[in-house]
């Protein structure tokens, strides 16, 4: 156990031994073990998006034993799938990857795109049958369906933390209320961190934000104290600000995909920041393996200070 996995286990002393077991399990597995960072494989996509649009590109993702030997091979702190994908591989893999169940999904072709809400299609128990360290949660703050979504948050986070489960929260604002450049702008990014936080969450992730500022409300206070936003670092330290000062884990999805080297850059701003590190599906899953793999080792060599 090094110090700074303890100074980060030090932020959840509301928990009971089970929940900082398992987030001790994440941030001392694979490649970054110790750092206090973490990049996590999710594959929730094929739920999310059709199975042609994420694993066409890369057909052997259609296979779910892939996806664990892919998250091995890299060295990732953690996996995340929806219940099938665990449950078809899970067994040959028992004790190699820390697990996280995302207990909730939505899929392309629903009709509620402007106001989204998510399906519940798991549960706590099932991520006890599959050894999981963790359960995760999606909510669309922006969607005129927030209530229902936090309220079952609440009760989810309630019996996952009971079993001694940690929380992830993908908080991916979304809906009516928000322009479509709003849903990454950097007071909104701020405010989901906030709201995944004030939820109870253990572990959250956000889009990697940027510098437009959606409401005028924020903006009035952003332009009077001169928050600095105008780089990637400054926007991930004030997301990271956003989450209780930096006492909850905040991972960042999304980054550049104008090029590789501009992916790099996006992953450097956020170690810069204070990030805790990243959530990459398609952009590393969509690939050949090895070059997947040499893609996940090279983040994480950035997250370790090496590159």
């Amino acid at each position: 156990m090094t110090d700074r996995v303890r100074e980060i286990l030090s932020y959840y002393q509301a928990e009971n031994i089970g929940v900082r077991t398992n987030l001790a399990r994440m941030l001392n597995h694979g490649t970054l073990a110790g750092l206090g960072k973490l990049v996590i494989l999710p594959v929730d996509q094929g739920f999310e998006h059709g199975p042609a649009r994420s694993f066409a590109e890369n057909p052997v993702g259609y296979d779910p034993n892939y996806h664990f030997e892919l998250a091995l091979a890299a060295g990732c702190n953690a996996y995340a799938a929806p219940l099938g994908f665990l449950e078809a591989a899970a067994a040959d893999y028992a004790g190699e990857m820390p697990l996280i169940l995302k207990l909730n999904n939505h899929d392309s072709m629903a009709p509620d795109s402007s106001d989204p809400i998510p399906s519940v299609t798991a549960s706590v128990q099932d991520a006890l049958r599959l050894g999981c360290v963790g359960i995760g949660y999606t909510i669309y703050p922006g969607s005129a369906m927030f209530k229902s979504m936090y309220e079952d948050l609440r009760a989810i986070t309630q019996e996952a933390k009971r079993h001694g489960l940690a929380v992830v929260v993908w908080s991916y604002p979304r809906g009516s209320s928000l322009s479509k450049q709003g849903e990454t702008a950097i007071d909104i990014a701020a405010y989901a961190a906030q709201i995944a936080a004030q939820m109870g969450a253990n572990l959250i992730k956000v889009k990697l934000p940027s510098e437009h500022i959606e409401l005028e409300a924020a903006r009035k206070v952003y332009q009077a104290q001169n928050i600095p936003i105008d780089t990637v670092a400054k926007r991930v330290r004030h997301v990271v600000q956003s989450a209780f000062n930096g006492k909850r884990i905040v991972i960042f999805s999304g980054g550049s995909k104008t090029s590789e080297e501009a992916f790099y850059a996006d992953i450097r701003g956020i170690q810069e920041g204070g990030g805790f590190g990243s959530i990459i599906g398609r952009n590393s899953f969509q690939r050949p393996k090895d070059e997947a793999v040499k893609f996940l080792k090279r983040v994480m060599a950035i997250y370790a200070g090496k590159a």
